[in-house]
């Protein structure tokens, strides 16, 4: 399997601290692909989802043909992107990377399709950002494997087909609602990736201390699980900085005291939550008397813009019920109320 990246999507500073950060990419850009998985036996949790994509790609390998489009939605850091290389490795096939953001003119997608070749993965991110115009070039090249080209102009503009090698496209989207109907459509496997279990993420904890070399016990590995929001991208980043606090404080090993210790430092708490998690709940505790407030409301009360609010605070704080969408707007569960010790009649006291 070939891994090619968009060009558009790998920025490097020049010039000026070129050393510096060119070791500092380097070493990002290694830690992520040394702990991606690259089998389905190495991919840890979404185990239905496995179970059909493994039924998928064998048909595909006897019927001799491309798998069907493929549309991944879900919460970010759940691995779409990591899921798609493992698909193009059973698959022996190679894969080009890209996101909708740099696919902005027409010549951007219609070169990238015409560089593939029989049997090639195209994983687009966050295809839910394509303009019009790609979404329309890709139409026909999903469905008929061409192209619809136009040449000349005034009364001699005409209209051509070009075929491409046929491929199979995967796309990941944070928002499956923002697609539209059309390209959703042309989508023949469709999944959703669902948040992991604390048991899922301990196994993910310990796979990545073992490539990284660090020694964990269960204990230690289920602490940073616990925190981990559900997510194997928070997970791996919290497991470095756990590692560097065990390096400092406890000869280099994580058991369970020296993580608890590690992420109280880091003001991450035994549900996950961070400081802008606490602090959304207690401005609505506080202020609104636990809610209902409107998203914009509580985005300025909090400091951040809704999209933040939305796509990255929410999701976690809705999926442990600490937090209700309401038609009236944002407000605080009785789950949330029984864990920070708050009353119904008695919002105004702070959470923490």
């Amino acid at each position: 399997m070939t891994i090619i990246s968009d060009d558009n999507n790998i920025k490097f500073n020049k010039k000026k601290n070129e050393d510096t950060t060119a070791e500092e990419t380097s070493f990002d850009m290694s830690f992520e692909t040394n702990i991606r998985p690259k089998t389905f036996n190495e991919y840890i949790g979404q185990s239905s989802l496995k179970s059909t994509l493994k039924i998928s790609i064998e048909a595909s390998k006897k019927r001799e043909l491309p798998l069907d489009h493929i549309l991944f939605y879900g919460p970010p850091g759940l691995g779409k992107t990591t899921l798609a290389s493992v698909i193009a490795n059973e698959m022996n096939a190679d894969i080009k990377i890209t996101s909708a953001p740099s696919l902005e003119r027409p010549r951007d997608i219609i070169g990238l399709l015409m560089s593939l070749k029989a049997g090639d993965i195209l994983f687009i991110d966050e295809i839910h950002r394509l303009n019009k115009i790609s979404e329309e070039i890709l139409y026909p090249a999903m469905e008929d494997f061409s192209l619809d080209m136009t040449t000349g102009k005034g009364q001699t503009l005409k209209s051509i087909r070009i075929p491409i090698p046929k491929f199979t496209l995967i796309g990941a989207t944070t928002k499956a609602g923002a697609l539209s109907g059309p390209l959703r459509d042309r989508f023949g496997i469709i999944h959703r990736l669902e948040f992991y279990t604390d048991e899922e993420l301990k196994q993910v904890i310990q796979r990545t201390a073992k490539i990284l070399e660090i020694q964990t016990d269960e204990n230690g590995a289920m602490a940073i699980a616990k925190r981990s929001r559900g997510t194997p991208r928070i997970a791996n980043r919290l497991v470095k900085r756990v590692r560097d606090y065990a390096i400092v404080k406890s000869d280099g090993i994580i058991d369970a005291k020296t993580a608890d210790s590690a992420l109280d430092i880091l003001q991450i708490d035994k549900y996950g939550l961070d400081n802008t998690d606490r602090s959304l709940l207690n401005i609505i505790a506080k202020n609104y008397n636990g809610g209902p407030v409107g998203i914009e409301t509580l985005a300025t009360a909090l400091g951040e813009d809704i999209k933040t609010i939305e796509d990255v605070y929410e999701p976690y704080l809705v999926q442990k019920g600490f937090l209700q969408r309401t038609p009236r707007g944002r407000k605080l569960t009785p789950f949330a109320c029984k864990c920070f010790n708050l009353t119904d009649i008695n919002f105004q006291q702070s959470l923490f």
